[in-house]
């Protein structure tokens, strides 16, 4: 074969197995990829890929977009391809079992009619078209799901939205959620009279009421819901030792001031039950709640305040806390997208003693920097702001209003099940020991990892600390604080696991910090220089009135002028004129530096990679001229 012909065939033969070898990989590799992202925003969290590996039946999601009004939006383009890689990565790691598919809803098409039946939001924009941006999941008997709006802001709960979606579509019975509490607003039959929080919760769980004098748990349960418990017995601490233990997953809610139990003129009247705690479980959880109320002077919420003589003024009251989201953890799901404060009335703080192995304790919400314990016995009172300020005592770092337990605990009963308490009555008895009777029996170890949510404070449930009177309007995000802990639990250990996501918007933290320099320079010399022509011109036109009144404007300064004044007078144009000029300087220095980094970027970007594949062009070549002077 001549030399010609064989270069002929073996580039037909090498094309060939380039592509046949792409789409072999293709078809193998479909799922596979590597990512070097500092927060591993291409990684599916193990929560996610459990809970996928589990879905029974097929699931669509379909993703609705118009690209066409994205387009003129960068931050909404480029979370839409955030928002698609994501969902290429659950459909890759289904096997097959989430399918998905993408619709553009332009006007009047049948894939409008799809997005608005469906209830995407069609949101406005500066031009003609609307702008469709949500999902919309169905299973196969035809349930549905939908995320109406995907705000580029919740990208960190984007992960969670999805797999959430996925989980209920898997299994659409809403979760069970157990409810004990000792307050009224929480123990409303069917959540009608309660309180907001607990109509709330009734949308999307079903509510198993617990009883004050329960012997068993009910079955089934997927959390369990203390607030404001009642004083337990030692056999009803054991069954609820008992269910942590097996199932993990429980929200709740204790107080050493709880304003609420005791009644007072703002707050409905309860069961003079002011104290909760966590008791034995605590003690053997390694974390217990404070004696004293939480008093914060840094995050005081104004409330109506008798002065005397009939006289109410709004005073900002320490024992009010409104927690902002910037001492909230922003890593977790339950914390992660709350915007708004969240209102606490006189709240304990969790204390962390000695840990069992393997459990870890974080906080959700903390206070300011600067806190201070009060009496509990008085902060659950009246008390005025002066008396809370005369007795402020400040702790040496923040303290912790809510918090979540993770990791496999230990029984607080290693003897077992504590004795019945049986009445003397031997019908009540007979009834008593019969409900005892479900109970399961004793294990002395977690069965399942524990996901505890602790909240310090009961008081931030009730309607007056987040819920404006008479208008409903929500001011504050203390409901969404427990439904988005009962949300995160009540998926099973895998959605409950789930973390937050980062931001797949990265900020240039070095081109940041030199603006931020630059703009403190720039404005230092700004205000300098100005603050000197100010006082140039002023004793300039100071100088112009007193040669005014003698022909000063035609030239003639002899009359008024003393010779000091009239080279006060040159020294000052001169000093207004170079004054303007340095201001101009600094305004064109003011970018110079960012300028230039951000043109190496663009070079860098540009031209670095051709540069560096012809750099090992050159090497290559410059190496098989060095072989063939060897050989020669």
């Amino acid at each position: 074969m001549k030399a010609k012909h064989y270069m002929f065939a073996a580039t037909a033969l090498a094309a060939t197995i380039f592509v046949s070898g792409n789409l072999v990989m293709q078809k193998l590799l479909s799922g596979a990829r590597v990512d070097f992202t500092q927060n591993n925003l291409y990684t599916l969290s193990q929560g996610t890929k459990d809970t996928l590996r589990g879905v029974a039946e097929p699931v669509e999601i379909t993703f609705v977009y118009t690209r066409g009004v994205g387009q003129e939006y960068p931050a909404v383009r480029a979370y839409a391809a955030r928002v698609r890689e994501l969902l290429e990565a659950y459909r890759s790691q289904s096997h097959g079992q989430v399918i998905v598919r993408e619709i553009d809803p332009s006007p009047f098409s049948e894939s409008e009619d799809e997005a608005l039946a469906a209830g995407i939001t069609a949101v406005s924009t500066t031009g003609t078209d609307p702008l469709y941006f949500g999902i919309i999941g169905r299973n196969a008997i035809d349930d549905q799901r939908v995320i109406p709006f995907l705000a580029p802001e919740h990208e960190v709960t984007l992960e969670y939205d999805l797999t959430r979606m996925v989980a209920r579509l898997d299994d659409p019975d809403p979760p069970r959620v157990g409810i004990l509490s000792s307050l009224p607003g929480m123990t409303a039959p069917g959540g009608e009279g309660g309180y907001t929080l607990l109509s709330d919760i009734a949308k999307s769980f079903e509510i198993v009421p617990i009883s004050e004098e329960f012997q068993s748990l009910p079955e089934d349960l997927d959390v369990l819901f203390l607030a404001h418990p009642p004083e337990l017995a030692p056999r009803q601490e054991w069954l609820i030792d008992q269910y942590v233990l097996r199932h993990g997953r429980a929200v709740i809610m204790v107080d050493p001031a709880a304003k609420t139990a005791v009644g007072s003129s703002m707050f409905d009247r309860g069961n003079d039950h002011p104290r909760s705690d966590l008791g034995v479980l605590g003690k053997a959880w390694g974390v217990s709640l404070s004696e004293g109320a939480v008093a914060d002077a840094a995050n005081a919420l104004p409330v109506p305040v008798d002065t005397g003589n009939g006289r109410t003024e709004e005073l900002a009251h320490p024992l009010f806390i409104g927690a902002p989201s910037a001492d909230m953890n922003r890593d977790d799901l339950v914390t992660a997208d709350l915007t708004r404060t969240v209102n606490f009335g006189a709240p304990g703080a969790f204390v962390t003693g000695t840990l069992p192995d393997g459990v870890s304790f974080s906080p959700l919400i903390e206070t300011g920097p600067s806190p201070s314990y009060m009496d509990a016995a008085k902060a659950v009172r009246d008390m005025t702001p002066g008396d809370v300020l005369k007795s402020y005592k400040t702790a040496p770092e923040p303290l912790v209003l809510a918090g979540r337990l993770s990791g496999p605990l230990v029984t607080a009963f290693p003897a077992g099940a504590p004795a019945l308490d049986e009445p003397s009555d031997p019908t009540l008895a007979d009834l008593m020991r019969a409900e005892a009777a479900n109970a399961p029996p004793h294990i002395s170890e977690s069965e399942t990892d524990a996901e505890i949510v602790l909240i310090a404070d009961v008081d931030t449930i009730a309607d007056d600390f987040y819920i404006v009177p008479g208008r409903g309007t929500v001011v504050a995000d203390d409901g969404a604080l427990v439904l988005n802990a009962l949300d995160a639990l009540s998926g099973g250990g895998e959605l409950s696991r789930l973390r937050s996501r980062s931001p797949s918007l990265r900020p240039m933290t070095r081109i940041d910090k030199m603006r931020e320099s630059a703009e403190a320079k720039y404005f230092r010399q700004q205000s300098e220089l100005e603050s000197r022509l100010e006082t140039a011109q002023a004793r300039l036109e100071e100088l112009q009135e007193i040669g005014a009144a003698d022909g000063f404007f035609s030239g003639d300064l002899e009359a008024d002028l003393s010779d000091s004044e009239r080279a006060e007078l040159t020294k000052l144009r001169a000093d207004i004129i170079e004054l303007r000029g340095r201001l101009r300087g600094i305004e064109r220095d003011y970018r110079r530096e960012i300028d230039r980094l951000e043109g190496t970027l663009k070079v860098i970007n540009i031209w670095g990679g051709p540069l560096f594949v012809g750099l090992i062009g050159l090497l290559v070549w410059r190496r098989q001229r060095h072989r063939q002077g060897r050989s020669t």
